[in-house]
């Protein structure tokens, strides 16, 4: 049976979530790639008991993460009932809803109908009566906002969740959900959105500053861009890489010289600081205080290891923030 380690707490940091009472780590860990029905259990079990172990409390999930859609929390269910599930109350779990997730009219979107069932059917596979975050996964322009805001209200006040979140909305979006949150009194904790060096719409469309203005939280998704801020491609692209084993969100494309040659320069810089790219890609997005947590994936346990070493890191200095967008800009 498993035993966290005691030490568990005295590395990891941990932000307060906007405004809101409850603190998440600096470094959450996500399961939308490698907890699905064609992953090793063994593995998963290992990379979740690594992540606790090191301090990180917060493990993210979605209804239609795999594949198959729903074994990643069916997945993390089973890793609950074989030891992590005895710390429950020290740890907090969040899943979503708003993809495709089972056929006809109301297996996706932002229906009460729709997001009340895929909760329902999400504790069933996770083995739990509740889960700490519950989220809207997008926008549905085909359902009334006020009607999806209704509903996430209703999931909390039925004690199915004790916090609401919303992913992918943009700045527009989240300022009308937070005005309804704010008059139904819902505790409103987070928006999830994707953002990295080489993704930086948040800053662009207005929704980072405006999160950080208002009390919201905001967790950064694909931190690394999938990879590409890693070193895995400054050469050449891995047979065994997401490029050729997958390919749906990261393209051959992609990886051209432009990429290669900010890459280089971009690691460099990391190499002085004494960070690996990734552990400062971390650092980036992290860097200001406005982001509450990056959310990591990872396929080995030494994946998490590196990559929670941020927590440490020294704070960029004003030159080298400034080196760094002079590369991004190219």
């Amino acid at each position: 049976m498993y035993l966290a380690e005691k030490t568990r707490y005295q590395s990891m940091k941990y932000q307060r979530c906007g405004k809101s009472g409850l603190k998440l780590p600096l470094v959450s860990l996500g399961l939308w790639h490698n907890f699905g029905s064609n992953a090793s259990f063994d593995n998963m079990q290992n990379l979740c008991q690594t992540a606790f172990d090191l301090g990180i409390t917060h493990f993210d999930l979605a209804n239609n993460y795999g594949p198959q859609a729903g074994s990643a929390e069916e997945n993390f269910g089973r890793i609950l009932k074989s030891g992590l599930g005895r710390y429950r109350d020290e740890l907090v779990i969040s899943t979503k809803a708003g993809y495709e997730m089972w056929d006809g009219p109301y297996g996706n979107g932002g229906s009460k109908k729709y997001l009340v069932a895929s909760l329902d059917q999400s504790l069933k596979r996770m083995g739990l009566e509740y889960v700490d975050i519950f989220y809207h996964h997008r926008p549905d322009p085909d359902t009334p906002i006020e009607e999806t805001i209704l509903a996430l209200d209703g999931i909390v006040r039925s004690g199915k969740a004790l916090y609401i979140g919303i992913s992918n909305y943009n700045k527009e979006q989240t300022m009308q959900a937070a005005e309804m949150f704010k008059e139904l009194k819902t505790p409103f904790l987070i928006n999830q959105n994707k953002y990295s060096m080489l993704e930086r719409g948040i800053e662009t469309n207005g929704l980072k500053q405006y999160v950080a203005e208002n009390g919201i939280g905001i967790i950064a998704f694909c931190p690394l861009a999938q990879g590409l801020l890693t070193d895995r491609y400054k050469k050449e692209i891995p047979n065994d890489s997401r490029v050729r084993t997958d390919g749906r969100f990261l393209k051959e494309t992609m990886i051209s010289e432009e990429y290669r040659k900010k890459v280089q320069a971009l690691g460099e810089i990391a190499e002085r600081r004494g960070q690996s790219l990734a552990q400062m890609a971390l650092s980036w997005v992290l860097r200001d205080g406005e982001v509450t947590s990056v959310l990591i994936g990872a396929s080995r346990a030494e994946q998490i290891q590196e990559n929670v070493r941020i927590v440490d890191a020294a704070a960029f200095s004003e030159e080298e923030l400034e080196q760094i967008e002079r590369i991004l800009k190219g």
